[in-house]
């Protein structure tokens, strides 16, 4: 008897532990709270978020359920992307998302409005590869989750977890390089100087852009509403020096 009230005993602060090691979402460590990280999302509502060209965020098309930000259609009505209300240079950024089937949607970012073009940004592609059209669209498979989208594919394997699953995006921008990162894996590194860029954007649909697409020092966080349903939560950056 003894030995099995030990055990549970045991057992019991084994779970314990593990329970309170393991991070709330939309919450920062103590660590990421000294290397400059804050939060773009409260787990709460859409507070630090706009619309494109206007002050406050959709009325529909976005709800938060739980901790996480859905978006996906009402009524058959779009609410829009979002941006957030501040414009990032240098930055690290992460956010883990779920898909959906056939789901589509990304993150752009540097996002700003263009000369000749309207509003645009580099794009961190989100898509289910295997079901939405767009996986099989593009170049060497430049429309899929991670790549720059419509411009450059993943330069490595990528592990990426099944559709209903979460999933983390990371995009590291430091003067013109950029680094994506898909689950903690480098999986590609461009710079929107050199020749590579330069070609592959001579042959995406950006290329009338004015300045050169990518050519801006800064510019909003955008995440998009493609019509689909994708989940975010955990959406936070940092500032780079």
């Amino acid at each position: 008897m003894k030995r099995n009230s030990f055990l549970f005993l045991f057992l019991f602060f084994i779970f314990m532990v593990s329970a309170f090691s393991q991070q709330l979402p939309n919450t920062l460590t103590q660590r990421e709270k000294k290397q400059g990280w804050t939060l773009l999302f409260n787990g709460e509502n859409l507070e630090g978020w706009t619309s494109v060209g206007k002050n406050k965020p959709p009325s529909i098309g976005w709800y938060v359920n739980d901790g996480v930000l859905i978006v996906m259609p009402q009524d058959g009505k779009r609410g829009g992307d979002i941006i957030t209300a501040e414009e990032y240079t240098d930055f690290d950024f992460k956010v883990d998302f779920k898909l959906t089937e056939g789901s589509n949607s990304g993150i752009k970012y540097l996002f700003t409005r263009y000369e000749k073009g309207g509003w645009l940004g580099l794009e961190y592609q989100l898509l289910d590869d295997e079901v939405h059209p767009d996986g099989k669209l593009g170049r060497n498979g430049n429309r899929k989750t991670a790549t720059l989208y419509d411009m450059l594919p993943v330069s490595s394997k990528k592990r990426m977890n099944p559709v209903g699953e979460w999933n983390t995006a990371r995009i590291v921008a430091k003067g013109t390089k950029v680094t994506h990162y898909l689950n903690g894996k480098k999986v590609l590194t461009f710079d929107r100087k050199s020749s590579v860029y330069k070609n592959a954007l001579i042959l995406s649909k950006y290329n009338n852009a004015v300045p050169s697409f990518g050519d801006v020092k800064e510019g909003y966080i955008l995440l998009q509403d493609h019509g689909d349903e994708v989940s975010f939560r955990n959406v936070k950056i940092r500032t780079l020096k």
